[in-house]
């Protein structure tokens, strides 16, 4: 019998991909500490259009996410909930903190007191705390106000059957906000979401504990 791998074929088969997405007042730069530890990964970290149109910025996301190990963070899981909603095919999601809209009422009321009081740069870290940085901002400042409205006015919805055999995960840091742990709750109950708890992280997981969370990311790959 022929030996499947032989002659190296044992690397042949495409290693499986994650797709990170960004939420609000940051760009794909924001994963820069979790990226390098996803080896044997094939990672697309791509910058999303903050047009704040919810529909378009699926359609910006649906081809690199179909098929794909989907993770976000705040903004970025609330597309995840949105992608999911849309019926593409992921092979699995895994989404920190995502907005849940009259799930649970002002839950972003805080930060758009922050924005409204102080710009990007109150909103941002009312949101992310002292881990985000200018730095982590992107060049148009109105992309933070459009992203802003279309994060408040989402509603969640139902994964679509077209989604197939994916798995969404909702992930909470066990230091958030007593109303981050209230939303996912409420998300969990009314979708049926598993809900995971990163030990000592709050919102801002990809900057203050990317090791932990690339460990969850690769436990989630495994299902």
């Amino acid at each position: 019998m022929t030996d499947p791998f032989a002659g190296g074929a044992r690397n042949a088969w495409p290693a499986p991909r994650v797709v990170l997405i960004h939420g609000a007042a940051t760009t794909s730069r924001v994963w820069r500490r979790v990226r390098p530890l996803l080896t044997g990964f094939d990672v697309a970290v791509p910058d999303r259009p903050c047009s704040g149109d919810l529909a378009t910025e699926v359609d910006a996301l649906r081809a690199q996410c179909a098929g794909a190990l989907v993770v976000g963070v705040s903004g970025g899981a609330t597309l995840g909930l949105a992608l999911a909603a849309a019926g593409v095919p992921m092979a699995a999601a895994l989404l920190h903190e995502p907005a849940v809209g009259s799930l649970l009422p002002g839950l972003l009321d805080g930060v758009r007191a922050a924005y409204a009081a102080g710009g990007v740069p109150a909103f941002a870290r009312a949101l992310y705390g002292p881990a985000w940085t200018e730095a982590e901002a992107p060049a148009d400042p109105a992309a933070v106000a459009r992203d802003l409205a279309m994060f408040s006015a989402f509603e969640p919805a139902a994964a679509a059957p077209d989604m197939g055999e994916g798995r969404v995960v909702i992930t909470v840091g066990e230091r958030s906000p007593a109303m981050r742990h209230e939303s996912v709750s409420r998300l969990a109950e009314r979708f049926g979401y598993p809900v995971w708890v990163i030990p000592d992280a709050g919102h801002a997981v990809h900057l203050t504990h990317p090791a932990a969370f690339a460990d969850l990311i690769r436990r989630a790959d495994r299902g």
